[in-house]
């Protein structure tokens, strides 16, 4: 049972890693995938890092829609930290190799923090409803400790879902090639490596995804479709487009995200192909991470000055740091 193991001399037995063949569907249009998909990382690490920085140390930042939004930034560092370090291994070794560990590893981190950013743009949308159908209640319907619980509930939704998923689909019996047609040890590819009827956990695995995605997608449904109609009841053009636009970006991120993350793992043995499967997962493990800070920076006023005060503090620090050598 669990991982393909072989016999040695003296009845040993070693366990027998798995094979990731990545995007070898490509041959050597792996050499340019390589910096393309290491910029998109690095510009993945340093914009969420910087939403993360700034929305700590400003205090015109320190609001429940900015404290939602650092730990999106967070859940995107840590979703991208699990997935691209070995994608970008895969493309430059010959010998592209997972351990058994580390591919269960790998899979439970990203059900974990798919699940979590799945609940966190939930949240988001409930604030967005509160602050633009509620506003003179805004203060006390979204306190810092309802912030905090939504945040750490977000967090903890996908544990069980990833441990108990992932310890069950480890420890099936696996048979014939060890090789997962994937650049990361996603539920699917690793499902067709299992040698058993595999039947009742692709129905409770589906009932599980559909609940992750479904529970979440109708609070950001109900929620923008009260926005609406506040926003309709508003007499100004003006007055419209400006609480619109106060939730254009979250709307776009949720766009990207489930349409992208939907297709791919709401059947985890869907007859796509293996080449498109790999392509939508690489929307939405590097592209869609390494958009979300520049979507709300780039609409969003506050962040951009926030932005524009930090560069401002810093530099002076460094000015008066230089003067007082140079003294």
């Amino acid at each position: 049972m669990g991982p393909f193991q072989e016999l040695k001399p003296g009845n040993q037995t070693i366990t027998v890693p798995f094979l990731l063949l990545g995007f070898a569907f490509h041959g050597k249009m792996q050499l340019l995938f390589f910096p393309l998909i290491f910029i998109m990382f690095v510009a993945t690490l340093i914009g969420n890092s910087l939403i993360i920085v700034i929305t700590t140390t400003d205090p015109v930042l320190h609001t429940p829609m900015y404290y939602l939004l650092k730990n999106l930034a967070l859940t995107e560092i840590c979703y991208s930290l699990s997935i691209v370090p070995k994608m970008l291994t895969v493309l430059l070794v010959e010998r592209k190799v997972i351990s058994f560990t580390a591919c269960a590893l790998q899979q439970n981190c990203v059900v974990l923090f798919v699940t979590c950013e799945c609940f966190l743009l939930g949240a988001m949308a409930y604030d967005r409803q509160v602050a633009i159908c509620h506003p003179l209640h805004y203060a006390t319907m979204m306190t810092r400790d309802r912030c905090f619980r939504m945040a750490v509930g977000s967090w903890l939704a996908g544990v069980p879902v990833a441990l108990g998923f992932t310890t069950w689909l480890f420890n099936l019996p696996f048979c014939g090639r060890n090789t997962v047609d994937h650049f990361f040890c996603d539920v699917s590819p690793v499902l067709k490596m299992v040698c058993v009827d595999t039947a009742l956990f692709e129905l409770l695995i589906f009932i599980a995804i559909v609940m992750i995605v479904m529970i979440p997608f109708s609070l950001i449904a109900i929620s923008y479709l009260r926005i609406i109609h506040a926003v309709l009841q508003i007499p100004s053009a003006g007055g419209q487009r400006r609480a619109f636009s106060t939730c254009a970006a979250h709307l776009v991120v949720v766009t990207l995200f489930y349409s992208t993350a939907g297709i791919v793992h709401l059947r985890p043995k869907s007859s796509l192909s293996s080449n498109m499967k790999k392509m939508v997962s690489l929307s939405y493990t590097v592209v869609t991470p390494m958009l979300n800070p520049i979507i709300y920076s780039l609409r969003n006023q506050e962040v951009k000055q926030s932005l524009r005060r930090c560069i401002d503090k810093w530099l002076h620090r460094k000015q008066m740091s230089c003067f007082s050598s140079c003294r």
